[in-house]
């Protein structure tokens, strides 16, 4: 084996030493070993996820509301009738 190979071949194993050290396996491996640090990581990242979900519901919702409400009042024939009937049938539900 020449120099160049064995120069070559250093190089190659600091790249990969580098990158395993800059994607924090030894964390990964001892959150995998851990199954209760997991539940309550996951558990958390859930409760993020279906808050975001509901708010975000919530404002297309009312912007969507919002809107209906303007095309009823803007008098156009079809499209008033249409909005009005669906914003009867929201009212009746709240």
């Amino acid at each position: 084996m020449t120099e160049e190979e064995k120069d070559e071949i250093m190089r190659k194993l600091i790249e990969i030493s580098e990158r395993i050290q800059s994607i924090n396996l030894v964390e990964y491996i001892e959150l995998v070993r851990s199954p209760g640090r997991m539940l309550v990581i996951n558990f958390i990242s859930g409760l993020a996820r279906g808050l975001g979900i509901a708010i975000g519901a919530t404002v297309l919702g009312a912007l969507f509301l919002i809107i209906l409400f303007d095309l009823a009042q803007s008098n156009i024939p079809l499209i008033a009738e249409f909005v009005a009937r669906i914003i009867k049938i929201v009212e009746t539900y709240l």
